[in-house]
């Protein structure tokens, strides 16, 4: 089956930008095409007219970091993120989230940008960054410029980009500093269905005592149709204490305004309302040791 008529490989944004254009709407962009390449086959009919893949464009491809800030390119891979001593140290959230994207043969070859444009609330490598307050620069309308990742959500598997004249350039995600850390862990099922039942990532800060939150930011997903902050527990962290009568409240608040859509192919909204606590009680104090006594990535990850 014949899935595209030309495949480009462009060495710079503006050529690509270029031959998207030259298409007038008639090419689409393609990284590690793990979710493209589906979407293809399930659409059928006629072959794409062309493909410009953008996994030869240098500045897409590096992973780099300026004192608190990482930059990580939109062709950069899971794999990449996973072995990053920077990443797994600092955002250890984002490391843990990416390790379990697939198998390895997928994180490989699969992006952190492809899984953002997806847009697909579940995505596990958007719950992190939306912890981690991240931020995208995109070419949009042909603007180059910064967003906030939740910018480019506009519903389940609608994005702001338009693959065939947009493209995600990267991210700039803020590492954790003293008395700061983070933490990932989801819910799916066992037949190995590409996509969480649910997936909770966490940032925190502690006072300089690290014995109270000084702030928080919680993104359990699928919630709704675009990625979603638990502000209302987030709000109810400030100042409280970092123990376990401190955990069970903030539980309680998640179960009583949090309120998961049904899933027909992973599970139905009760399930997932019920593993709302499941996955808090198992991110929320893990974040929190992290912030105790320093971030590092568990041995195993993406194993």
């Amino acid at each position: 089956m014949t899935l595209w008529k030309h495949y480009f490989t462009p060495k710079t944004v503006d050529e690509a930008l270029a031959l998207l254009a030259e298409h007038q709407g008639n090419a689409r962009v393609i990284a590690g095409g793990t979710d493209l390449l589906i979407d293809l086959r399930a659409e059928g009919g006629e072959p794409q007219e062309a493909l410009v893949d953008i996994t030869s464009i240098e500045e897409l491809t590096h992973l780099t970091v300026d004192g608190d800030l990482a930059r990580i390119g939109a062709g950069v891979t899971h794999s990449q993120i996973v072995k990053s001593g920077a990443i797994g140290a600092r955002a250890t959230c984002l490391a843990e989230s990416c390790g379990v994207v697939g198998g390895p043969q997928v994180r490989n070859v699969a992006t952190l940008g492809g899984n953002v444009a997806h847009a697909l609330p579940a995505g596990d490598g958007t719950t992190s960054l939306v912890a981690l307050l991240a931020e995208a620069e995109v070419v949009l309308d042909g603007v180059r410029q910064w967003m906030p990742i939740h910018a480019l959500y506009k519903g389940a598997g609608k994005s702001l980009l338009d693959s065939r004249r947009d493209i995600l350039l990267g991210f700039r995600v803020p590492l954790t500093q003293a008395a700061q850390g983070s933490a990932f862990s989801r819910i799916m099922r066992p037949q190995g269905v590409a996509l969480p039942i649910l997936g909770c990532a966490v940032w925190v800060k502690l006072d300089d005592s690290r014995t109270h939150y000084r702030q928080a930011r919680i993104c359990i997903a699928p919630v709704a149709p675009t990625p979603t902050r638990a502000e209302a527990v987030e709000a109810f962290l400030v100042g409280q204490p970092a123990n376990e009568d401190t955990l069970d409240q903030a539980v309680s608040i998640a179960l009583e305004t949090l309120h998961p859509r049904a899933s027909k192919y992973r599970a139905t909204a009760e399930y997932r309302h019920e593993m709302i606590a499941v996955l808090l009680r198992r991110t929320l104090p893990k974040a929190s040791q992290r912030a105790m006594h320093g971030e590092a990535i568990p041995e195993g990850i993406g194993a």
